[in-house]
């Protein structure tokens, strides 16, 4: 039976197409799933795309975590469904409360563009399997409010508990020693992504989906996660 995945679309998303082509790359179904419907439609996990979700007004994800179908990825996360936050679906999941800490403007106040390596952390969370623990991967990096910040609770939590699952590669570049910072968007310990303690939804600020082959993107090493959640759907 083919996986079913799917991927929200609200006002402003920008990233759901390429969801769902990094979906179909894995030879699983991408569904199409409306902000405004309380209805996942029986798929078996969920992608919140990046993007702009409402204009990001008043701050980046505050508006789309009262969306209606995000009551049910919230529900339905808390029974097990994996989910993964991508960018703008990461700072959705922070507001949610499926993942702890926040995403605040970048230091220096500047847009990050760039090809970013990350190394990987934990490769037990149902979207990391495929990667080795420590494996160096290259994949966009896109936003302007990417910064991670928690409280030093939360911050000795999520290490302690392994559930920092990405981190920049810090390369010390021209520009990051110009604006004292030692990452591309001086997030607290380095942190791209985590996961909530069971390891079913991940967050990330980098975009895997932009990284699924070598033509059009910086590298295929994105295309794990989608094959990780695969292989832990088939085997449920």
């Amino acid at each position: 039976m083919t996986a079913r995945i799917g991927v929200i679309t609200f006002p402003g998303t920008l990233d759901d197409i390429d969801a769902a082509r990094a979906v179909r790359s894995v030879d699983a179904e991408p569904v199409a799933l409306w902000h405004a419907d309380a209805d996942l439609r029986g798929v078996d996990a969920v992608i919140v795309p990046g993007g702009f979700s409402y204009g990001d007004y008043l701050r980046a994800g505050a508006i789309a975590r009262f969306a209606p179908v995000m009551t049910e990825v919230v529900r339905a996360a808390r029974r097990g469904m994996p989910v993964l936050g991508i960018c703008n679906g990461f700072q959705i999941l922070c507001e949610s409360g499926l993942l702890p800490g926040a995403l605040v403007r970048n230091a220096g106040l500047h847009f990050v563009c760039r090809d970013q390596w990350l190394r990987v952390e934990n490769n037990e969370t149902v979207w990391t399997t495929r990667y080795d623990a420590g494996a160096e991967i290259l994949v966009p990096l896109k936003n302007m409010e990417g910064r991670y910040v928690a409280d030093p609770a939360t911050l000795d939590e999520l290490e302690g508990e392994g559930r920092v699952v990405f981190r920049y590669l810090v390369d010390g570049d021209a520009s990051q020693r110009y604006l004292g910072i030692d990452s591309p968007n001086g997030a607290l310990n380095h942190i791209a992504g985590i996961a909530d303690a069971r390891g079913r939804v991940v967050g990330l600020m980098p975009h895997p989906e932009h990284a699924i082959d070598a033509l059009t993107g910086p590298s295929d090493d994105g295309l794990g996660m989608f094959l990780s959640v695969l292989d832990a759907l088939v085997a449920a």
